[in-house]
């Protein structure tokens, strides 16, 4: 059975993040040994989940305890020195514009210039309800977002931002001091059509959970979305995610496919998923996130990534 780093190493032409997911599985300890490891290996990044609770489909019990997305990854900014950092995504209904650009710029500092900047709609209707936080209709989300994206980038690259939006309003208002990178990259996660307009007005990165040829009808919709504003789609980099399960077991792969919850999956052989990940390039896709959900602890979560 090959692993992860050995499939990357074959083919090199898609690039792998190991994105951490912090359940009650993954305490501090584990996932700083998750970070140093894909580090070690050369991979490219690591990215954050932002959710205060599971949603209730099966990947952890609603009341399991998690870690707190910026915390995180202000932690890994100064635990790990060449790994790409990123939250995959941050909710825009969760914390003030403001407070996520200045918070970004921070980090972006700290680590030396690595920081993604993740944004997204918001969706998990649990958390919502349970901290009475308002959601809001899918378009009213994503004018938020749209306004959100907008306040964001001005405060990191503007000296003043004002700006007068139905969902924000900033009067004279700086972020200061402005990232390390001149541009700090915004990444927007999504599948909609509306929300693909939004990723070729504002975005520099692009994700959605999809098998190679979902990715590939999807991201022609964007290519669309970016030619009717006279955008260039090739400055939108893109990238995936699908849970992993290497094994030879055809029962195993079965199980777990049908544990998956509706997600994008793949369970085989290390063969097999170098096949995919092939025909994931082939769709476009530049960057390949595997959550580790599934490849366990310490040694059997070393072996299943080296």
């Amino acid at each position: 059975m090959g692993s992860l780093s050995h499939i990357l190493r074959m083919d090199e032409t898609v690039r792998m993040d190991l994105t951490l997911w912090p359940l009650v599985s993954q305490p501090w300890p584990a996932l700083c040994e998750a970070a140093e490891l894909v580090e070690g290996l050369g991979w490219h990044g690591v990215m954050v989940e932002d959710h205060f609770m599971a949603d209730g489909s099966g990947f952890g019990a609603v009341s399991d305890p998690r870690f707190e997305v910026t915390t995180v990854l202000s932690a890994l900014a100064v635990a790990t020195n060449s790994l790409r950092l990123a939250p995959l995504v941050m909710s825009a209904t969760y914390r003030h514009p403001a407070v996520v650009a200045n918070w970004a710029a921070s980090v972006d500092h700290i680590s030396g210039g690595r920081l993604t900047l993740g944004l997204g709609a918001g969706w998990q209707i649990n958390e919502h309800e349970q901290y009475g936080i308002e959601m809001g209709t899918p378009g009213e989300r994503i004018g938020r977002l749209d306004e959100y994206c907008s306040v964001v980038r001005s405060l990191l690259e503007q000296s003043v931002t004002d700006f007068n939006g139905r969902f924000f309003e900033l009067s004279n208002a700086w972020c200061e001091p402005k990232p390390v990178q001149d541009r700090l990259p915004l990444l927007i996660g999504g599948k909609g059509d509306r929300m693909l307009r939004l990723v070729a007005r504002h975005a520099d990165m692009w994700n959605m959970w999809a098998m190679p040829s979902k990715f590939a009808e999807r991201s022609a919709v964007l290519d669309q979305a970016c030619d009717d504003i006279g955008r260039n789609p090739a400055t939108i980099r893109r990238s995936t995610q699908a849970l992993v399960c290497l094994t030879d077991s055809e029962s195993d792969a079965r199980s777990f496919l049908e544990s998956a919850g509706g997600r994008a999956a793949f369970a085989g052989t290390a063969k097999q998923f170098a096949d995919l990940a092939a025909q994931w390039r082939d769709a476009g896709v530049d960057e390949l996130v595997i959550p580790d959900w599934h490849l366990g602890t310490g040694a059997q979560r070393a072996e299943s990534i080296e």
